[in-house]
């Protein structure tokens, strides 16, 4: 199972694109907003530090329970179309993604994971990828548009061993799934114990999710025996420490068939009512994870332009104390210079060089100066020289390592993001209220 994909004719290809619902419509509007190449969230994230994740489109229903339960029924029931295998024997072996699309096609083994990156942590479980397998159809029917269906291999007990590790994979895909269903079939496997294993340990972090359902309750027999069946299964989970609590509900469901009726009551339109109200809430998750990520880039953005204007008040701090260091460093050297000009030239040649006035003031600072240094001895007079000639080096040093400067944006970069924060502001935010 490399990756092949089966193309298929669709059925109502020309039909889809007129038929867009309100909550497709905002939820492919948002992703778009996020994943759009030049102005997209992600990009303008990024180009902050800020990583985000895209929404997705649709919603992911794991069902999930013991083989032959009517899980693969349900799907074909939901999108009216005949897309899953069904029977008595184990048919889904792997884990089967079952999504709309614009013409139908079958991929398997890694175009899956093509398909689906956020799923692409499953090539770590060895052996999962070559059972992973996706349907696309084009079915419009209820709100399959908005939905992404997980079909899991039927649980077992006893030595039934599968390819790779089913429960761990089950527990990792709960994390990522937006509802989980589990069907308990009332033919005698609904006590499987993996099954409760498992829905034991989704319920610890996923509780909010788990919805629990009595599958192919029309063969359950008559009302006393759905009642018995129902019992020990609640008793069953009821046992565990997880799962006991208040307000259990168990709807019975069946695919309803014309050329079967039963009397049992079929609750199957509370399965798609839970998926609706799934639905229904990813969109305001979706709209509240919008607004909360705009205020994230629109934070990060401020703080950066913040800081740039800091980088730039401390590097013209740095600047001015180098360049007053720098002059001081320099003014010893000439000094000394003066000072040996004034003691060895004759007042001749200073006139002609300074003229009379720079001469007498040139002598008037320096004369101070000249007093002190005369006053000391030769040995003295080399030291002191030495010495501040020592202190001009160290002063350039030092007016060096000062000049050290923060790295600043251009202007360029400051328009661009200042630009950036306009359109999250005033353009990203107000498609959210709108």
């Amino acid at each position: 199972m490399s990756g092949k994909v089966k193309g298929r004719s669709a059925a109502n290809a020309d039909s889809m694109a007129g038929r867009v619902s309100c909550d497709e419509r905002i939820l492919r509007d948002i992703h778009q907003l996020y994943t759009e190449a030049d102005s997209g969230l992600i990009p303008v994230a990024e180009s902050v530090g800020v990583k985000l994740l895209p929404p997705r489109k649709k919603i992911t229903v794991m069902l999930m329970g013991n083989h032959s339960a009517g899980k693969s029924s349900f799907i074909n029931w939901y999108v009216e179309e005949h897309i899953q295998r069904t029977g008595v024997a184990i048919e889904t072996q792997g884990f089967s993604f079952v999504t709309s699309g614009r013409k139908r096609e079958s991929l398997t083994g890694n175009a899956t994971l093509h398909l689906y990156p956020h799923f692409k942590p499953l090539q770590e479980f060895k052996g999962v990828s070559e059972y992973l397998s996706t349907e696309i159809c084009t079915s419009r029917q209820k709100r399959f548009s908005l939905v992404t269906f997980v079909d899991s291999p039927g649980l077992v007990d006893g030595d039934m061993k599968y390819p790779f590790d089913v429960d761990e994979v089950i527990l990792w895909l709960g994390e990522l799934c937006d509802l989980i269903l589990v069907f308990f079939d009332p033919m005698g496997q609904a006590l499987c114990k993996r099954t409760l294993n498992i829905v034991e340990s989704l319920n610890e972090k996923h509780g909010d999710r788990l919805h629990f359902y009595l599958s192919k309750a029309d063969e359950a027999g008559g009302e006393s025996d759905r009642q018995r069946v129902m019992m020990q299964i609640v008793q069953e989970l009821c046992k565990r420490p997880g799962l006991n609590k208040c307000g259990f509900d168990m709807p019975t469901i069946y695919i309803p068939n014309p050329n079967k009726p039963s009397r049992c009551v079929n609750q199957i339109e509370e399965v798609c009512r839970a998926i609706e109200k799934t639905i229904n809430q990813t969109v305001q998750n979706t709209l509240n994870s919008l607004e909360k990520d705009c205020e994230l880039i629109c934070e990060a953005i401020t703080d950066k332009l913040i800081s740039d204007r800091q980088n730039s008040l401390q590097n013209r701090r740095a600047r001015c104390q180098s360049c007053f260091l720098s002059l001081l460093g320099f003014c010893i050297p000439l000094a000394l210079l003066a000072l040996l000009l004034l003691g060895t030239l004759s007042k001749e040649l200073l006139d002609m060089a300074l003229g009379q006035q720079g001469r007498e003031t040139l002598s008037l600072y320096l004369t101070p100066v000249v007093k002190i240094y005369d006053s000391l001895s030769g040995e003295q007079q080399l030291y002191s020289c030495g010495g501040l000639v020592l202190l001009s080096f160290l002063l350039l040093i030092v007016a060096r390592f000062a000049l050290r400067t923060r790295p600043t944006l251009s202007g360029k970069q400051k328009r661009q993001l200042q630009e950036k924060l306009e359109y999250i502001q005033e353009v990203v935010k107000t498609k959210k209220v709108s």
